[in-house]
């Protein structure tokens, strides 16, 4: 029986003649008599329904309030917001102030992150896409990337019952 293992490990070339099946995420091998052998395919096994993605999206600050209602209408609540400065291809731009050009070089940015199943991933991107366009430059990008595990501190529910 095997549990939360972080790799693929591959013990043996030889043929596979152990039964492997899984109950509740956990794994387990009948070795044959003949082999003394096995695999542990604990990723592709049991991480299957358990993935989870991060999106982070980086728009502008008047659109954060039509992303957060668009992204709670298709059952996603949770996220993290945090305000950020930067530019992209845009390189800034100069104001006037009381007669003066000063030229700003960060835009101001809000970013958001929000973790999901890879169920709901599609859905989520063309949903933030669509909300935070508004056709001109400095728009923003999304970012997606792979979480390997996720645990609610308060109860210890880990994978994505604790999203």
């Amino acid at each position: 029986c095997y549990k939360n293992r972080k790799s693929i490990k591959i013990l043996s070339r030889r043929r596979v003649s152990s039964k492997i099946f899984t109950k509740k995420n956990i794994i387990f091998i009948k070795k044959s008599k003949k082999n003394s052998f096995f695999l542990h395919f604990w990723h592709i096994l049991c991480c299957i329904n358990n993935r989870m993605k991060k999106i982070e999206a980086i728009i502008k600050p008047f659109k954060l309030d039509d992303v957060k209602e668009a992204l709670n209408k298709i059952g996603i609540s949770g996220m993290t917001v945090l305000d950020s400065k930067g530019f992209g291809r845009q390189k800034g731009h100069t104001e006037l102030y009381r007669g003066a050009e000063y030229i700003v070089d960060f835009i101001p940015k809000i970013k958001i992150e929000v973790v999901i199943n890879d169920k709901m991933l599609k859905k989520a991107i063309d949903t933030i896409q669509k909300t935070a366009n508004t056709g001109k430059i400095g728009d923003g990008k999304i970012f997606v990337s792979n979480i390997e595990e996720a645990i609610r501190i308060r109860t210890g529910e880990k994978g994505s019952n604790a999203i």
